[in-house]
């Protein structure tokens, strides 16, 4: 019995060692698996969309424009021998602005006066013998074709009085244009003349005398881009913003647009009419104006780096059941840090944040306890 019992304790001290062998083979087998599995796992910080996106408005770049602008040409020719105002004066409509001395225009209407005199003499000689013909008539101390004559030479006379006296008024006008007066009540903006300058008369002149600008009130010409066309609606209130300016909003109103669309630049161009009483704004400034966007549709508000660019289009990863689901969205508008999504998710969902480009639908993830709900 104790020379069988020797080998028999060897055969199970051997068993006993190849058993635990192949256990701790296949527990340790079980572990590497199991830590696999688990570092194949994503971590993933998520946050849960903002149900309250800000008022969203649209800003776009204008130029300010004085309401009226002209600029102020002779209407006839002569030397500047004055002027009464210059840049920045304020003048009402009518005011005097400068006057011109016209040597040549002043002979013209003495000369159509001296003439209008004459042929004045020689109606009131017509008008003479006219009568007199027609008192002779009746004695027959004339002829019928005296008395004729006569009586038309008198009407001749009168039709030649008249156009002489249509050139005197004439030339009494152009005389009168010497005297350059303000057309509206404005800001003189730009003086290009001076004492002795020979001014010439009309709008073919190189430029005009002076610039005249009615800025009371002013118009702002924004061209706003085709997909936005709609909200620069006729009668929208906007607001105006300039640099010079920090923090105050200048109120205008949306008075008209083009009723076209630019085909070169597709912008439908916009005019901003804004009332400027104490002459705050200036012409030329630049502008900023502000048009309110008003979503008719129920939004959220999501960071920036939630976004997935695929080929397909726009997607987002949502948690769902410990899976991870791409979801297609709609993209509002662009507010920076943030993004407006007006379709594809609601407040509930759980959002993935700073998503790796290798995320696949369906994919197993475990959300970071520390950081949920947390954007970065």
């Amino acid at each position: 019995m104790t020379k069988l019992s020797v080998p028999v304790a060897a055969v199970l001290v051997l068993g006993a060692v190849i058993y635990y062998g192949i256990h701790s083979r296949t527990a340790a087998a079980s572990r590497l698996i199991a830590s696999t599995d688990a570092a194949a796992v994503t971590i993933v910080d998520v946050t849960h969309p903002n149900p309250d996106a800000p008022a969203a408005e649209l800003i776009l770049p204008g130029n300010t424009e004085a309401f009226t602008s002209a600029p102020i040409f002779a209407r006839t020719s002569g030397y500047l021998t004055r002027w009464y105002v210059d840049i920045g004066a304020r003048v009402t409509q009518g005011q005097l602005l400068a006057e011109l001395e016209t040597p040549e225009l002043d002979q013209q209407l003495r000369q159509a006066r001296a003439d209008l005199a004459t042929v004045e003499s020689m109606h009131t000689l017509a008008e003479i013998t006219a009568t007199r013909s027609q008192t002779l008539l009746a004695t027959h101390s004339v002829s019928t074709q005296e008395r004729d004559n006569a009586v038309h030479g008198q009407a001749a006379s009168l039709s030649t009085v008249e156009s002489h006296r249509a050139n005197v008024a004439r030339l009494e006008q152009l005389q009168s244009f010497g005297r350059i007066r303000a057309p509206f009540a404005g800001v003189i903006t730009a003086r290009n003349t001076d004492v002795g300058a020979l001014v010439d008369a009309g709008a073919s002149a190189r430029q005009g005398l002076f610039r005249l600008g009615a800025i009371d009130r002013l118009r702002v010409y924004v061209p706003v881009p085709e997909q936005r066309s709609r909200a620069a609606a006729t009668g929208l209130s906007v607001d105006l913003t300039l640099d010079e300016f920090p923090g105050r909003r200048f109120p205008g109103k949306v008075a008209r647009n083009a009723g076209a669309i630019d085909t070169a630049a597709h912008t439908l161009l916009v005019e901003v009419d804004v009332d400027n009483p104490g002459a705050v704004l200036l012409p030329g400034a630049y502008v900023q104006v502000h048009f309110p966007l008003h979503s008719t549709s129920r939004s959220v508000t999501v960071p920036a780096n939630a976004l997935l660019f695929r080929a397909e289009g726009l997607r987002v990863g949502v948690v769902r059941d410990g899976r991870v689901k791409l979801v297609a969205i709609v993209i509002g508008h662009d507010y920076g840090n943030t993004l407006e999504v007006v379709s594809g998710l609601d407040a509930n969902d759980a959002v993935v944040l700073d998503p790796p480009d290798s995320l696949a639908d369906g994919a197993v993830v475990d959300v970071r306890p520390a950081a949920a709900g947390v954007s970065r």
